[in-house]
């Protein structure tokens, strides 16, 4: 660990929390931008930086004062300025959250090249989950980016981790989810999982090398079924009984690159 003083400590949450303000936009527009008929797509200037922020009730353009994280949210209690129309609580909590992931990455790691690729990765992730939470999807343009900064990463030695286990983490984790998912549909005739699912595995594969995927797969599994099961419980569990499996492997992911592997291994094996 290392030793932040305070104003470090709230510059770097400062600068994540208006990170968090960017992936509020992302998981909003880049779904948008998967799932929208091409002929419309192109028809009409939208992607991730048109058109300008607005409220989605009014539709008019938000002031500059207007995206201060956290802070506009709790000036303009919980509302727009224009309409009153409410705006959803999740929004500053995506802030917040991204403040306190790079705060602890720099917490972590100290304040470098080694900090903010963590700190990428662990918003890469956040991103990830709430678009698949939301939507059932996990966007190409998120996992292969995120794929491939790993093993960038890697090789420039950003990360502690030697170039050929992240290409062999990264081959693990595809093939290992894409052999779980394909006996299940031969067996089940169900599908089991999306591919999109295989690229993250491959992807954290790429970070984190390919022994943490045997932690990393059995508590994401864990936290998936204990959770599955609270929602059944409370009538909450989606339609046919699905839950995304992204969210639980990007937690996952985290908690094994913040306290290591071994640690996560001794907690399970003892």
């Amino acid at each position: 660990m290392n030793e932040l003083s305070f104003y470090s400590g709230l510059l770097i949450f400062c600068v994540g929390m208006a990170v968090g303000s960017f992936v509020n936009v992302l998981t909003h527009r880049l779904p948008l931008m998967v799932l929208a008929d091409p002929e419309v797509l192109h028809s009409s200037t939208f992607d991730l930086s048109h058109p300008s922020s607005h409220c989605p009730q009014c539709q008019v353009s938000l002031r500059p004062w207007h995206n201060i994280p956290i802070l506009s949210y709790l000036c303009l209690r919980g509302r727009c300025a224009f309409c009153a129309h409410p705006i959803g609580w999740h929004y500053p909590a995506t802030e917040f959250v991204t403040g306190l992931l790079w705060l602890a990455c720099a917490w972590r790691w100290g304040v470098g090249a080694n900090a903010m690729c963590w700190a990428w990765f662990a918003t890469s992730l956040l991103a990830l989950s709430v678009i698949d939470w939301k939507t059932t999807l996990l966007p190409d343009a998120l996992t292969q980016t995120l794929l491939w900064a790993g093993l960038s990463a890697s090789a420039l030695q950003w990360v502690e981790l030697p170039v050929e286990q992240s290409v062999f983490g990264s081959v693990a984790g595809y093939v290992s989810l894409w052999s779980v998912a394909y006996i299940f549909e031969r067996v089940t005739h169900k599908e089991g999982m999306g591919a999109g699912d295989f690229k993250l595995l491959a992807a954290l594969g790429a970070w984190l090398g390919p022994i943490a995927l045997i932690p990393l797969v059995l508590l994401a599994s864990t936290a998936g079924v204990i959770f599955g099961l609270v929602l059944r419980k409370k009538g909450r569990l989606q339609s046919e009984g699905y839950m995304p499996f992204g969210p639980f492997l990007a937690a996952s992911g985290c908690l094994i690159a913040y306290l290591g592997t071994d640690q996560v291994m001794r907690g399970f094996f003892g």
